[in-house]
């Protein structure tokens, strides 16, 4: 197989670096204040969507047997947010809790932008991150997630999300019907737990109790009280209302995007607790060129879960012959998630569309649609 150039492989990765680009209109907030406080947000959400319905779709598909070594400049994009995020995170804390030409209003909208900022990037980024085998990048991940206190997401995604995705044990595959705002709080409480008794089971079976230091949970801990002692000392305790500002926003984003995902989309139960294998069908593809380079393909969802071994830049879009299709790209449904009777009449008849052409065997939907409990492991 021909590999590109050195300078076409930089050219390649190159779109998918547009998130940087996001850093300095944080910057910019921080230091003119007034309207400027709501840039991100307003770039994020809107001026991505936007790009989108001019730019249009990509179904074009990298070979998926590119050879790692081809892709070290869209490796190098993932590796480098961690500490971008780093300094921007905490020297934000630094600078923004003493600063006098801001007013409180003014230093709580820009904290609600940079968790727009590690919602949107930093958790999709230690997303890619988590699914690679090499040790740093997985370390990168969880210092990502450490910076929005939600560590365990790793846990629950590797271990039981892409395990059980589109099955009533998934606490994250949203059933059709429900609202974000009952899907939210449900999967707060759900998503810890389903990760620490993942981790447990785990154990379990090398015979080592669930407090063993092998336990993830034993660093993730550890990693988030050193950023909450960091903000502390950044910012006392100004710092640390803002350091869990961005958090919690962030959260909101990851779990927006996790919402929209699977919605509706079930797989085949196939009787003793089992179910058919994961298919591209069993996930929502969006082919949005622009919010695809700030996402880093993660709207190729549905090859994800197929073939969650494949790093972002080879993951692979599908036609609505092989998976559903969003109407938008995520900048877009993620609004359209926080109003249910918006959400429900654009996506509840493409659930129907999807399962009409997918599962005409079945005729009653009812099992598929009440339960939004995990079932015990």
């Amino acid at each position: 197989m021909t590999q590109p150039s050195s300078m076409a492989q930089v050219q390649n990765a190159l779109p998918f670096a547009v998130s940087f680009l996001l850093i300095p209109l944080a910057i910019i907030s921080a230091v003119y204040g007034g309207w400027t406080v709501i840039l991100l947000p307003l770039v994020t959400w809107y001026l991505f969507s936007f790009l989108d319905l001019a730019v249009g779709l990509n179904t074009d598909n990298t070979d998926p047997e590119t050879d790692d070594g081809a892709l070290f400049w869209h490796s190098a994009i993932t590796i480098a947010w961690m500490p971008a995020q780093f300094l921007l995170l905490f020297g934000m804390i630094a600078y923004v809790v003493p600063a006098d030409h801001l007013n409180t209003l003014e230093k709580i909208l820009i904290f609600f932008g940079v968790g727009v900022l590690t919602g949107t990037i930093g958790i999709n980024y230690s997303h890619e991150l988590m699914h690679q085998k090499n040790k740093y990048e997985r370390w990168c991940a969880d210092a990502l997630l450490a910076m929005v206190l939600y560590s365990h997401f790793r846990s629950e995604h590797l271990l039981v999300h892409h395990r059980y995705v589109a099955t009533p044990r998934d606490p994250v595959t949203a059933r059709m019907g429900e609202s974000f705002y009952h899907f939210y709080p449900r999967v707060l409480k759900q998503c810890f737990h389903s990760a620490w008794n993942a981790e447990k089971a785990m154990l379990a079976r090398k015979d080592l109790p669930a407090t063993d230091l092998s336990n993830p949970f034993w660093k993730y801990g550890a990693l988030q009280v050193v950023c909450f002692v960091l903000a502390f000392a950044l910012g006392g305790w100004a710092g640390v209302g803002l350091f869990l500002l961005q958090a919690g926003i962030a959260i909101w984003q990851l779990e927006l995007v996790n919402y929209i995902e699977h919605y509706g989309l079930t797989r085949k139960h196939l009787g003793e607790g089992k179910y058919e294998h994961v298919q591209p069908r069993h996930s929502w593809n969006a082919a949005h060129k622009v919010s695809n380079w700030l996402l880093i393909n993660l709207q190729r969802h549905s090859d994800h879960h197929y073939k969650p071994d494949r790093r972002f830049p080879v993951l692979q879009t599908y036609t609505e012959a092989d998976a559903p299709q969003l109407p938008y790209g995520y900048p877009v449904m993620t609004i359209a998630a926080m109003y249910p009777t918006l959400w429900r009449r654009v996506m509840n008849p493409r659930v129907h569309k999807w399962r009409e052409m997918y599962y005409p065997e079945i005729t009653d939907w009812t099992a598929y649609n009440k339960s939004t409990n995990p079932l015990p492991r």
